[in-house]
């Protein structure tokens, strides 16, 4: 029997307003030309087109949420601030022919929004497929397929997620959004966090090459320059054909605001040479909610909560919004219960909801490795290109504390919470460190594995960013057989680590079993790259533990 869907928890808050955007005749001259490069070459047009393609996100059992971009005029490029305020109308349908039409309607789109709008649509089937395009002046965009969740109630037999995250446009091309979108059997898929990245052209590139350049070359810090960073990553072809052929559920890490976020600033923000962090945080939080089919959470942030029937919900969690700043490499302030990562409110949304979930699976979705992760055992010629990595002090090396490592206060009330209250089939889906893990994540990690494990956590790899290989610039897989061993070695709750690849996960969760299914590219600098499945591991229901698999889904 079907109930009445119930809305996810505490996530259906108005957007923060929207900034107005001086529209002065100054700025044609001054920004028009520079933030051409963020449209596709031969893009320039007098008749509304869709250069950044149609997308859905977070899908609810009755509904989803469809994006666009329209690009009314040739100088409304992103960013600009220019261009007409433009009627865009969406059709909803059953059918790739759109001859069933179940929705239709229409918005404005306009400067004050860089020209994207977004459509929630509501009063659709469970568990369905839909085909839905936009359209403007004329002109329709390509079709798109998306589906909804399935009912809050219902039995549901199967689900399977392709899950990414850290893609650099200027270290490669973006063919594991390919090798995803060629699949035929996504329910949506999970993106971690760094959709994109802050940083200027040739700071942060592919060993230090430049694959293809991104817009725009500086930095970005200004609402135009994250809007011009974001419009140039959508006329991705690969990223284009995944979000038109399944619902994105997204989450942000730091590098859709800057390196090493925390809430009062970044290691990759100066305070006054680059404005305030304040301004920058809020120019970063418009153009994400503008360009991402997110529905913006509680206070603004990317925390919420969705269900998929009676087998998962998925809790995703924002952990740049209200961290406290970093501990120093060393110090025992990582211990320091005033010290937090989520925040007082999301830790107890999030123990909250874990503790009430009648689901078979908690999915969790985690920019940032909870699982422990003792480094200092690494020799000195490991240790360092790590630290690189993770942008600490090469020397004397702990803990990285940019991941939960570095607030065990949070990660300790956590886990006695799963522990105390018997909450099982909590599984962790990361990003962030450019390297592919399973892990058990254990109450007490210096007894493991006498000390019970209150959770399991697969860590995706970087779709392009430089992993360990790339920082020693030497062949794919070098370092990771001398690494791996000595880190397994060091933390026994870690099943897997492969610290030189670039690919993407699935995951695939029945009543019995969460798997992720491990796949590696053949080079990130080619735009034809291959794919290939590197490894399997799942968590059987009720142990809390991972174990390897040795065949696909």
């Amino acid at each position: 029997m079907t109930s009445r869907y119930r809305a996810p928890e505490s996530v259906n808050s108005p957007s923060p307003r929207r900034r107005t955007v001086v529209k002065a005749a100054a700025a044609t001259a001054v920004l028009a030309g520079p933030l051409i490069a963020a449209l596709p070459a031969g893009a320039a047009t007098e008749t509304p087109s869709f250069l950044h393609g149609i997308a859905s996100g977070d899908p609810l059992p009755d509904g989803v949420l469809l994006w666009t971009r329209v690009t009314p005029t040739a100088e409304a490029v992103p960013g600009s601030g220019l261009g007409p305020d433009t009627e865009v109308s969406w059709t909803v349908a059953t059918d790739r022919a759109f001859t069933n039409v179940v929705s239709r309607g229409s918005l404005t789109a306009t400067a004050a929004s860089d020209h994207t709008v977004k459509a929630d649509i509501r009063g659709l089937a469970p568990a369905t497929d839909y085909f839905f395009r936009f359209s403007a002046g004329g002109t329709d965009s390509p079709a798109a397929r998306t589906r909804t969740a399935p009912a809050t109630d219902a039995t549901v037999t199967g689900l399977r997620f392709g899950v990414v995250t850290c893609a650099n446009w200027e270290a490669g091309y973006f063919s594991s959004y390919r090798h995803l979108a060629a699949r035929n059997d996504l329910d949506a898929w999970l993106h971690l966090g760094d959709y994109i990245y802050e940083y200027k052209s040739g700071e942060y590139a592919a060993r230090g090459t430049v694959v293809r350049q991104h817009a725009p070359t500086n930095e970005i810090i200004t609402l135009a320059d994250y809007r011009t960073r974001h419009g140039k990553y959508k006329t991705d072809p690969d990223l284009q054909a995944l979000h038109a052929k399944a619902p994105v559920v997204a989450i942000w890490d730091d590098h859709e605001f800057a390196d090493n976020a925390w809430s009062g600033g970044a290691v990759n923000h100066t305070e006054g040479a680059e404005g305030t962090w304040t301004a920058r945080q809020a120019a970063a939080k418009q153009a994400y909610f503008e360009w991402m089919p997110v529905r913006p959470a509680i206070a603004g942030t990317t925390y919420r909560r969705l269900r998929f029937g009676k087998l998962a919900d998925l809790s995703l969690l924002d952990l740049r919004s209200f961290r406290s700043q970093q501990a120093s490499s060393g110090s025992g302030s990582v211990d320091d219960p005033d010290r937090t990562i989520t925040g007082r409110a999301q830790l107890d949304w999030l123990k909250a909801g874990l503790k009430a979930s009648d689901t078979k699976w908690r999915l969790v979705g985690n920019s940032v490795m909870i699982a422990p992760f003792v480094v200092g055992a690494l020799s000195a010629d490991l240790l360092k290109p790590l630290a690189k990595l993770l942008g600490l002090p090469q020397e004397g090396l702990a803990v990285n504390t940019d991941q939960w490592d570095g607030y065990t206060d949070d990660r300790r009330e956590l886990l006695a919470h799963l522990r105390t209250n018997a909450i099982g089939n909590t599984v962790f889906l990361t990003g962030d460190i450019h390297m592919s893990w399973a892990n058990d994540v254990p109450v007490d990690a210096g007894t493991y594995p006498l000390s019970p494990s209150a959770a399991t956590e697969f860590v995706v790899t970087s779709m392009t960013s430089d992993n360990l290989d790339d920082i020693v610039k030497v062949p794919e897989g070098t370092v990771s057989a001398l690494a791996a061993p000595v880190i397994q070695l060091a933390n026994r709750h870690v099943h897997w680590v492969d610290t030189d690849r670039h690919g993407y996960g699935v995951l695939d969760i029945t009543a019995d079993r969460a798997q992720m299914d491990y796949y590696v590219l053949s080079d990130r600098t080619s735009a034809t790259a291959t794919s290939s499945w590197e490894r399997s591991y799942r968590t059987r229901s009720g142990t809390q533990r991972v174990e390897r698999t040795y065949d696909p889904v």
